[in-house]
């Protein structure tokens, strides 16, 4: 007998599959650019600028571009936490030699690129400011990316991206913290660690903590509730609050206990996916993403937007590709025997999708006007540019591990 719910299970089914969730978010982007270039676009504006939620006490009283930025990317990121702590814990990351490549990479990735744009503006102290911009890898555009053109390639190069794009994530959301922002609340932040603390500590499912387990109150009654507190301190404090959808992915428990069938991660996890994908990216790529193309005629003449270009295209090639190889050359480390060199060179271009922190940051360093809109097009132009040029690579590696019918977890080294 066929259950009533079954459409329903075959829908989700479908959102848990990457290329399914990279359709929906590039789709939504590519018709956040169309609203925003029209004659929609002052509805499309409007929108996006209305504001909703209570101002007090924690100010969230927000527009609706940063509740889906802020708040729906979250679920993504708890689910970008908790496959890091499963790779970490049992899967390709336990070896600290092929962990600690993706790491470097994602440093040299930051540091190349600023000091491109630094070159680019040193005769223009008032614009130097935007340093920061092509630092940032946005890890939703660019899993979207990998997963359509990526079919066939060996897993470990999405681990290998989604480690890069963590460790980029918080560098360049420290950098906000320390250089962007001027009221950072230790108090909040402080609480938000506390927080954090606890549900680690509820996690472990000992002590007084399995109480919690062993009782017949449903589990999301406690964490759902301290997930949004956690998140609203987060908030508060001045640090980016995807941070806290992290962090509390990295903290859920990935092994079983008497009793279970799954772990609490992967239970989660699984539970959260299809909403991640079908729901919070596309929602918040439809309001991110909306750049006006006005100004991209003189965009190519301010160094700013050049600096930006530059950065994150070559700068992210030359700091992920050639911080990694040095690391391979000068330490113990080792790249993945399952990837080759050309893999990582069009995960490197694909890094260079910097888009939503880099906007961000562009709007942290420039008063609106004419600089704002430069750099806001030079991230535009780059992320699609990087993006067309890591396809092409990927595309082409993919083919080559299809032809030689090697499957994707032993494709050897080429």
């Amino acid at each position: 007998m066929t259950s009533v719910s079954s459409p329903l299970q075959r829908l989700a089914d479908a959102l848990r599959k990457d290329t399914v969730g990279g359709f929906l978010l590039i789709s939504a982007a590519v018709l956040a650019l169309v609203l925003a270039n029209s004659p929609a676009a002052g509805a499309y504006n409007a929108v996006r600028e209305f504001v909703i939620g209570p101002s007090a006490p924690l100010h969230l009283d927000l527009s609706i571009g940063t509740w889906a930025a802020d708040g729906l990317l979250a679920v993504f990121f708890f689910i970008v936490g908790a496959e890091l702590k499963q790779e970490f814990v049992h899967g390709e990351l336990r070896n600290p030699r092929r962990a600690v490549l993706p790491i470097v990479a994602a440093i040299g990735g930051m540091v190349v690129p600023a000091l491109l744009f630094v070159a680019f503006n040193l005769a223009h102290p008032d614009k130097i400011g935007g340093w920061g911009i092509p630092m940032a890898t946005d890890i939703a555009f660019a899993l979207a990316v990998l997963a359509i053109v990526g079919r066939g390639l060996p897993p470990a190069l999405r681990t290998f991206l989604l480690t890069l794009a963590i460790v980029d994530d918080l560098g360049a959301i420290t950098v906000i913290a320390v250089f962007y922002t001027d009221d950072l609340s230790f108090l909040y932040l402080i609480g938000a660690v506390v927080l954090l603390a606890v549900f680690g500590y509820l996690q472990q499912g000992r002590g007084l903590a399995g109480a919690l387990d062993r009782s017949a109150l449903p589990n999301w009654v406690v964490y759902v509730p301290l997930a949004v507190v956690i998140w609203a301190f987060m908030h508060e404090s001045g640090v980016h609050a995807t941070i806290a959808g992290v962090a509390m992915g990295m903290l859920m428990r990935s092994s079983t206990r008497d009793g279970e069938h799954e772990s609490p991660l992967h239970h989660a996890e699984h539970m959260l996916r299809p909403w991640a994908m079908g729901l919070a990216l596309p929602i918040f790529a439809l309001f991110s993403a909306g750049v006006s193309f006005s100004g991209f005629g003189t965009m190519l003449t301010d160094t700013v937007s050049l600096g930006i270009i530059v950065g994150l295209i070559l700068g992210k090639l030359i700091g992920i590709l050639g911080s990694a190889w040095l690391t391979t050359k000068l330490t113990a480390a080792e790249l993945n025997p399952s990837l080759a060199w050309s893999d990582i060179t069009g995960m490197s271009l694909l890094a260079g999708i910097g888009f939503t922190v880099s906007l961000l940051i562009s709007e942290l360093a420039y008063p609106a006007g004419t600089v704002l809109e430069h750099a806001k097009g030079g991230v535009l132009l780059a992320s699609f540019t990087a993006s067309v040029l890591a396809s092409g690579i990927l595309l082409r590696r993919s083919a080559h591990y299809r032809k030689k019918g090697v499957p994707a977890e032993t494709a050897g080294r080429e």
